[in-house]
Parts: C-alpha cells; sequence; structure tokens
C-alpha cells in the first residue's frame, strides 16, 4: 500500500493553507494512501489500442450563423423613453461621474 506520512499531509495542508487537528493529519495520511494505490491500478491498465482524446464526443459549433434582420430605428427604440439624449437612453447618475 502507498502511503504518505503525517508530516506529507502537514506539509500539504500548509501549503493549500488549509488548518488541520492532529487527528486529521493522521486519518488523512491512511485515506491517501487508498487513494494513491487506487491511482496506481489506474495506471496498469494496458493503453496500447487506445486512441488519446480529450472529450468523448466530437467538438462541434452550434451556434447559428449571424444573418442582419431589420431592426427598430434609433427614433423607434427611444419613443417609449422617458429622458432620451443625443439618440441614447437617459439615466440617473449612480457612481458620482461628474456631468
Amino acid at each position: 500500500m502507498s502511503s504518505l506520512s503525517r508530516d506529507d499531509v502537514a506539509k500539504l495542508a500548509g501549503l493549500a493553507r488549509i488548518e488541520m487537528t492532529e487527528e486529521e493529519l493522521v486519518s488523512l495520511a491512511s485515506q491517501f494512501g487508498m487513494i494513491l494505490d487506487a491511482v496506481a491500478r489506474v495506471q496498469e491498465v494496458d493503453l496500447t489500442d487506445v486512441k488519446a482524446t480529450s472529450h468523448p464526443q466530437l467538438l462541434e459549433n452550434i451556434a447559428r450563423p449571424d444573418v442582419v434582420l431589420p431592426s427598430l430605428s434609433p427614433t423607434d427604440a427611444l419613443s417609449g423613453a422617458p429622458a432620451q439624449e443625443e439618440q441614447r437612453f437617459r439615466v440617473p447618475q449612480i457612481l458620482g461621474e461628474a456631468e
């Protein structure tokens, strides 16, 4: 069984800036050992005939093509605005910006 010592776990916790009790350090040392054993078993699998992939399915762009369609004129868009200025909506100042 692969294992990490209590000191190894304490070092990892320090690098991650995670405070751990002595009990947590000891407990995680054995749990990390089980994880390392599982990873070692996966690494033993023969992958010589397996094609490398980055995604299980083909990537395909499903966005629709851009098509220019008629839209509102600035006058029509601003027709219901309570205030407008230079063909734009005028809104109250909120960030204390100078006029």
